[in-house]
């Protein structure tokens, strides 16, 4: 028996990179995987929006939520469309985390976050090209000498579903090859 077989997996941002990668280990644990993106996917999900999410979130086991935007400009010369929808994201889904996995606990459900560093994924080669960059620039900058990749990120997201993770709920686990160490 596998680590999933019976589960109901929901996959946002499953369209490509780390998503991808998740979907995929999942399936190949057993799990009846939903994956969903804007694109991509037999599913077209936009997380933004609170009708279609209610709609694909109904009667799943485990949420991996791995869709995300991001910006590559400095705070001032960001545009305020592209403001409101990145704004301080990334903090706020370690604040909302903890808050989450502490109303949730007498509910039985576990709650934890992934805080992948710089991975080698279809969304990073972009962000890498609009910056104007080269991706050995950003290689060079990694302690690890290496980007991570999508898999290494599956596998840390699979642990913290699966049954082993039974008493981790509220952790932020931060997989980025020391860069936040550095």
């Amino acid at each position: 028996m596998t680590r999933f077989a019976g589960k109901r997996a929901l996959v946002t941002g499953a369209g490509s990179g780390i998503g991808a990668a998740v979907a995929r280990l999942l399936e190949t644990e057993d799990a009846e995987v939903v994956a969903a993106d804007i694109t991509g996917t037999d599913v077209h999900l936009d997380v933004r929006d609170e009708r279609q999410v209610a709609a694909v979130a109904r009667d799943v086991d485990i949420l991996v939520n791995v869709a995300g935007i991001g910006a590559t400009a400095t705070a001032p010369a960001t545009p305020l469309a592209v403001w409101e929808d990145v704004c301080a994201s990334k903090g706020a889904v370690v604040s909302l985390t903890r808050a989450l996995a502490v109303d949730h606990v007498d509910d039985g459900i576990r709650v934890n976050a992934v805080c992948p560093g710089t991975v080698d994924s279809p969304w990073v080669r972009r962000l890498v090209e609009e910056a104007g960059e080269s991706l050995e620039e950003l290689t060079a900058r990694q302690p690890l000498g290496r980007l991570g990749t999508p898999e290494e990120i599956a596998e840390a997201i699979a642990y913290l579903a699966s049954d082993a993770a039974s008493f981790v709920t509220g952790s932020v686990l931060v997989i980025d090859g020391g860069l936040t160490a550095a």
